[in-house]
């Protein structure tokens, strides 16, 4: 196998170059410190051939979902939204994951370089303040050992970082004004989509949430997000003179075009306008190495409680799971693969569990999908034009925060801008339909003809460009009985016992996706729309994923993609890890990513787990001064790199070791 020469120690290892291991990587490594970067998955899209392949490969597929655009790792597998399937009593799962819960675990997640960023929305969502202290204020999950206040400066960090485009003046309607009054978004916000500026009617309607007894007004608010637009020469770089100036670069392409609405965004842009970890990978140091295809299969601890090192197994064909087996030192251990893959290395190495939540805690935002088709009443045909620009660019957030949450979970209203391509598989079941190749995706019924030409065309449009689609995201509170676990009846392709997910929804979710339906009900009253939506489907074919009855109704949900809490923050008795992310068994361990989070709130957690990895970023920082103290070095002074190779700094397939 060929790649950059490993040494035998290093002063930090990092397991995974996703969001939270390339922050890490590239903060450690130009304070001085030698770095590996361990990446289970396959690299490639770092150079320009590589993201055009992804391109194509997205294009070539049938089934849009998130892990499309990335080759099948046969070594390293990933979970896939496709491993479900619904039978007659519940589910089946096929992939991956192993699971035995009453309601499926819809989440995936990518093993590759650049981690499951490379799929993900580009949504960059901060925290309320108030999600901090649920069980605090509203008698329920559990609280942050921080709060708002703590991450505040990392949040602005993170947003520097990936060039975020925003309101700040929302923003601060959002966070009760604790952003600094001349706080900008380094871009201005992404502008609201044509179907945004169609429902502004909207703006000021009450609607009433019976569950909570009281009417919200809707107000839109814009989303921000994690892609190019027009930098704002107001945003202050921290530590820097006002004006942005975008650097990094992904592979031999600059730093990417402005968004121009290609509506692939999850999982690939073509234009390369959405951020992803690969343009941080890019500008590490000589003295930070990145190898790929190197999966890491236990920690090594000794008596004394500290991580030596770690494990791993190489291969050189991601079709093949022939490997073999190494062993590297260092200082200082990160786990930075996912909350369920740092869980699952945790249990296998028999570490950081004294407090018995390892694994446990296990969260998403179960998503709730509606749909419908708007009336002549909003004019030009009642056409939205959906399928442009990102996936949501506008939402409303008034069903965040308040008093109701002790009542019922809270949930964002995601207004989609991609018809009902995740509520039906439109527009391909459209055409199908019109084909007689399949039912009406609402309503099952089956046209008496094909349509053809002209017909065909006008069917089309005015059928697609009416779809409305919102996606209600709901706070899961921490539950201890949602859970991965390992199983040695269950193992991967190289020998590691792959995940065991047991999972449900509490009664306090359930209710607030009661609340959610009947203000879905009301929005599309107001509107004049037909309301398409079916949880249950077709009475002689299985329910879909994800349905259950609750108080006499149907429901359904769908996974997002945010999993967190396997590993999370709090006191020392009753959690893994500390305020820092730092394994309380373990003072040299670190578990880092939304896996520490004790509670997800309502917004998309990516931004919050890169604030959380700066945060982070300056412990280890303090903690390897003070290890290499006899050095003569200060409290903040960097240590000085060991050495230094020509293979450092570049991302290579597999790896060498040295002697």
């Amino acid at each position: 196998m060929t790649g950059p020469t490993v040494q035998r120690r290093y002063d930090v290892i990092i397991v995974g170059a996703g969001m939270s291991g390339s922050l890490l990587a590239k903060r450690l490594g130009d304070q001085g410190w030698q770095v590996l970067v361990l990446e289970a998955g396959n690299g490639g899209t770092e150079t320009w051939q590589g993201y055009q392949d992804s391109v194509d490969t997205f294009r070539g597929t049938v089934a849009k979902v998130p892990n499309s655009a990335y080759r099948a790792n046969a070594a390293a597998p990933s979970p896939n939204v496709l491993d479900l399937e619904a039978v007659p009593g519940g589910y089946v799962s096929h992939g991956y994951f192993v699971q035995n819960g009453k309601l499926p675990y819809g989440t995936d997640y990518l093993r590759a370089l650049g981690g499951t960023a490379m799929h993900w929305m580009g949504v960059a969502i901060r925290m309320l303040p108030e999600d901090f202290h649920t069980r605090r204020d509203f008698g329920y999950g559990r609280d942050w050992p921080i709060g708002y206040q703590d991450l505040l400066p990392y949040y602005e960090a993170a947003e520097h970082e990936i060039g975020t485009s925003g309101d700040a003046d929302e923003l601060r309607e959002l966070d009760g004004h604790q952003t600094p009054a001349d706080y900008a978004y380094p871009m201005h916000r992404i502008p609201p989509s044509y179907l945004d500026d169609r429902l502004r009617v909207l703006d000021g309607t009450p609607v009433r949430d019976p569950v909570v007894g009281r009417s919200y007004p809707l107000t839109m608010h814009t989303v921000p997000q994690a892609r190019n637009s027009t930098p704002d020469p107001a945003h202050r770089a921290p530590g820097e003179p006002a004006g942005y100036r975008p650097d990094g670069a992904v592979g031999l392409a600059n730093y990417g075009e402005r968004c121009v609405g290609n509506s692939s965004c999850t999982p690939i842009c073509p234009v390369q306008a959405k951020w992803t970890p690969l343009r941080v990978l890019a500008t590490l140091g000589r003295n930070v190495t990145v190898a790929t295809r190197c999966v890491v299969t236990r920690v090594l601890a000794g008596a004394d409680g500290l991580a030596r090192g770690v494990e791993y197994r190489t291969y050189g064909d991601p079709a093949s799971p022939v490997s073999e087996v190494h062993t590297v030192e260092a200082d200082v251990v990160i786990l930075a693969a996912h909350s369920i893959e740092n869980a699952r290395l945790l249990l296998v190495s028999g570490l950081a569990n004294r407090s018995g939540q390892v694994g446990r805690n296990l969260m998403d935002h179960p998503t709730m999908l509606t749909w419908a088709l708007a009336p002549d009443s909003l004019g030009l045909g009642g056409q939205l034009g959906p399928f442009r620009g990102p996936g949501h660019t506008s939402g409303w957030e008034v069903f965040r925060s308040g008093t109701g949450r002790s009542d019922r979970s809270p949930f964002r209203i995601e207004i989609g801008n991609w018809g009902w391509g995740w509520s039906t598989f439109a527009p391909m079941s459209n055409v199908a339909r019109m084909l007689r190749l399949g039912g009406d995706p609402a309503t099952g019924e089956v046209l008496p003809e094909k349509i053809f030409g002209v017909r065909l065309r006008w069917e089309l449009g005015d059928k697609i460009g009416r779809q409305l689609q919102l996606q209600f995201a709901v706070e899961q509170p921490a539950d201890p009985d949602n859970r991965m676990t390992i199983d040695p009846r269950y193992l991967g392709p190289l020998g590691s016992p792959r995940p065991v997910l047991t999972y449900d929804l509490s009664t306090h979710v359930k209710t607030g996706m009661v609340a959610a339906k009947a203000v879905s009900r009301a929005i599309y009253k107001a509107l004049k729309a037909v309301d398409y939506t079916d949880h249950r489907g077709p009475a002689d074919q299985p329910p879909p994923l994800g349905y259950f009855r609750f108080r006499g109704e149907d429901f359904a949900f769908r996974g997002a993609g945010h999993g967190a809490g396997t590993h999370v923050m709090g006191e020392r008795a009753t959690s893994v890890v500390d305020s820092y992310q730092r394994c309380w068994d373990h003072r040299n361990l670190y578990a880092v990513g939304c896996g520490s989070m004790p509670s997800v709130g309502t917004s998309n957690p990516s931004l919050t787990m890169m604030a959380l990895a700066l945060r982070s970023a300056e412990q280890i920082h303090r903690d390897l001064v003070e290890l290499h103290r006899p050095a003569n070095l200060g409290d903040s002074a960097p240590k000085r790199p060991r050495s230094s190779t020509p293979d450092r700094g570049k991302v290579k397939t597999g790896t060498e070791v040295s002697a």
